[in-house]
């Protein structure tokens, strides 16, 4: 099998992220912070340890800045439904993932809030000028994703911040498909929010995301229980992390992000990116001498962008190239609009959806030759 869905999630994971994950499940299966024997007391001492090397990973304040959730998805619905409130409006970009838009959508759809689109520019003055009209006074949360997920795009994010902190305005980055990719800081960048998921080019297990905070602004919760705290309270506690993060903790989820984070960090940051960048560009280059092939992402672009190709086979469906590769040369990939919808409408493949290739660490020349030479059949 070729795996080039890596933007969905990473596979395969490394070794030490699955080992990791079947100690903790061998050692460490006890609830952390809700008993006072030793092996409780053990699995919480993990977990700390876990929430100290992802706060030193992205710069932030303090470890009780780092929320574990249950993915990207839930990290971003916590931040949109616990900072705003009836009348306030966001600003987001035409690139976003529905697990943006979708809870945006329903609060709008009951009244309590509403939003504006601010469409990609044809340069970084450009989308700045679009996100900058879209703000009003009314205007209180920023949502940006930091590369999309579709086309690899990657949005002026640190600029965006401070355009919206200029205006009064909270920043909330998307980073589904960055962290582990690109540098994230939120001690320099400035970021209020920063939500995260764990399987993807963390190299984590599925079922484990973040939410970083870059202060100690209280929001509401997206969901009470029991913390091991405060239990006699029927109120959540107002300090992090207990405040959002109810229930039993994905304890093999979480040691096993651990290690993937050990893991990005061996590598580099910069040595993954560059390694992908340049698997993504000699790609490009060998799809382009297929005439039938269409990308939508100027060479130029990649060497900024997310390692992240789209593109289709001309008169053919998206979504039967990706199952005619599957099923007749075992290569994984996705068609379709990617739960992007927004993206597609931007660059016009609304109605084709796209082909989308995502390598990972793990992906090799040899998988890209194939690859090239199965579209070249397929043609």
């Amino acid at each position: 099998m070729i795996y080039l869905d890596n933007s969905a999630t990473t596979y395969p994971k490394p070794p030490q992220v699955i080992r990791a994950v079947h100690e903790a499940s061998s050692r460490y299966g006890f609830n952390p912070g809700r008993g006072g024997y030793r092996q409780s007391l053990k699995t919480a001492e993990k977990i700390y340890n876990v929430r100290t090397k992802a706060k030193e990973f992205f710069g932030v304040y303090d470890e009780t800045g780092v929320i574990f959730t249950g993915g990207c998805t839930e990290a971003l619905n916590t931040v949109i439904k616990g900072v705003l409130r009836k009348g306030d409006h966001v600003v987001i970009s035409s690139l976003e993932h529905n697990a943006v838009v979708r809870p945006l959508h329903r609060l709008k759809e009951q009244g309590i809030i509403s939003y504006s689109v601010a469409e990609l520019g044809e340069n970084d003055e450009e989308t700045l000028h679009h996100f900058r009209d879209k703000i009003n006074s009314h205007t209180r949360l920023m949502i940006c994703t930091h590369a999309s997920n579709v086309f690899g795009t990657r949005l002026p994010v640190e600029r965006l911040c401070a355009l919206a902190h200029s205006n009064g305005v909270l920043f909330c980055l998307d980073a589904a498909q960055s962290a582990g990719m690109f540098d994230i800081d939120l001690n320099r960048d400035g970021y209020d929010f920063v939500c995260c998921a764990g399987h993807k080019y963390l190299y984590g297990p599925m079922g484990i995301g973040l939410l970083l905070l870059g202060n100690d602004r209280i929001i509401d919760t997206l969901r009470e229980g029991g913390t091991g705290s405060e239990s006699s309270s029927y109120e959540m506690p107002r300090y992090y992390p207990d405040r959002l993060e109810a229930g039993t903790l994905n304890v093999p989820g979480i040691i096993g992000l651990g290690s993937g984070l050990s893991f990005v960090s061996s590598r580099g940051i910069d040595k993954i990116y560059r390694s992908e960048s340049s698997w993504i560009r000699q790609l490009y280059r060998q799809f382009s001498t297929i005439p039938s092939i269409q990308m939508y992402t100027e060479i130029s672009q990649l060497d900024r962008n997310a390692p992240v190709l789209s593109l289709n086979v001309k008169e053919k469906n998206s979504e039967e190239i990706a199952r005619i590769l599957g099923e007749s040369y075992d290569i994984c990939v996705r068609g379709g609009l990617h739960c992007a919808p927004l993206a597609h409408q931007t660059l016009g493949t609304s109605e084709t959806g796209t082909v989308r290739i995502a390598p990972s660490v793990f992906s090799t020349e040899y998988d890209r030759g194939i690859l090239v030479n199965s579209l070249r059949k397929i043609n």
